[in-house]
């Protein structure tokens, strides 16, 4: 109910946010963590921006990668969405930079959480657990579907939260007591950024929109509304029928590189002058896609419209997402006003 305390790990990231702001103006305690407490400004900033009393919310200081600070920043909490988990633009070159954190850090506020007596626990996966590793199901991804963790040429962040996420449901069904747990799988997350810290997808559109980017690829994206993945969060940690489910974040149907950025052109005006208009050949993505871990993740989309359904999202929980396009511009405005476009 509204006043329980909720805490939101990683506060500095572009979803975490999103979450501490619908959860502030819907009435309830929010507690954060953060890395270092040197951050809380960046926090309270963006709060600001996304439109809630920054005043109101609370920090802890805890880091994935340690165990100290955990307890202290679950005690007392209701219900915890652990949001946090790397996601770089740039994949490392060992995937176990990307693995060790996200699945022990998941464990760490799992254990935490139960120690606590917290009732449930929403983890932030991903898509990248869903959609990969496997043969094309021939028909929209769902949240039956799983990557296959053992399958070559994942790239890190793939393996990583496919891992997470195991390792998430198997403490629950062997460690889990009384702790309850859902899951939220988004697809590209886009929407407006309330500060510096991007998500990758955003970070993307940055780069496009500010000429870092000569010719995009043909392959295709999903995505969704960060807005719509914190209202998603904040309903599966609520709804008494989202105990034990996994949940797609997705709106619509993909996009094409191409379209995207015909989009971007057809929207902003000047501040799309510099978005690319040529087109790379697919015998480039593949040449270039082995040595540039960013085109080896866009290859295997060339010629595949990897669509995914949200239908159990909006019939179990009655969400409903903004339309792709308007989730893209979104983005690309607030580029515009936090100064992250080039004049």
């Amino acid at each position: 109910m509204s006043g329980d305390l909720v805490l939101v790990t990683g506060g500095t990231g572009f979803v975490a946010g999103h979450c501490i702001v619908q959860l502030l103006n819907a009435g309830y305690r929010v507690r954060t963590t953060v890395r270092s407490l040197h951050r809380t400004n960046e926090v309270r900033a963006m709060v600001r921006t996304g439109g809630a009393d920054p005043l109101l919310l609370e920090f802890a200081e805890a880091d994935l990668e340690r165990g100290e600070g955990w307890s202290e920043a679950v005690a007392d909490a209701t219900y915890v969405l652990h949001v946090a988990s790397p996601f770089p633009v740039r994949q490392p070159k060992d995937e176990y930079d990307l693995i060790t954190p996200a699945r022990d850090g998941a464990l760490r506020v799992l254990w935490a959480a139960r120690g606590a007596g917290v009732r449930r626990l929403v983890l932030t996966s991903s898509f990248a657990a869903i959609g990969y590793g496997r043969p094309d199901p021939g028909r929209p991804y769902t949240e039956e579907d799983w990557t296959d963790a053992s399958a070559r040429h994942l790239t890190p962040y793939t393996r990583s939260k496919t891992l997470a996420e195991q390792a998430a449901w198997n403490f629950i069904h062997e460690e889990g007591g009384d702790l309850e747990l859902a899951v939220v799988n988004p697809v590209p997350i886009f929407g407006p950024a309330l500060g510096r810290h991007l998500s990758t997808s955003v970070e993307l559109l940055r780069r496009l929109m500010n000429g870092q980017v000569a010719a995009v690829p043909k392959g295709t994206t999903t995505g969704v509304d960060v807005r719509d993945v914190a209202d998603l969060h904040l309903r599966a940690m609520t709804h008494p029928d989202a105990a034990g489910e996994r949940f797609l974040a997705v709106a619509g149907d993909p996009i094409s590189f191409p379209d995207l950025a015909k989009l971007l052109r057809a929207n902003l005006g000047r501040d799309a002058r510099r978005v690319p208009r040529g087109v790379l050949p697919d015998w480039v993505v593949r040449l270039g896609a082995l040595v540039n871990t960013e085109l080896r993740a866009v290859a295997p989309q060339l010629h595949r419209a990897q669509g995914a359904s949200s239908e159990k999202a909006e019939r179990m929980l009655d969400w409903h997402p903004r339309p792709l396009d308007r989730a893209v511009l979104a983005s690309a405005e607030s580029l515009v006003r936090l100064g992250l476009v080039r004049r």
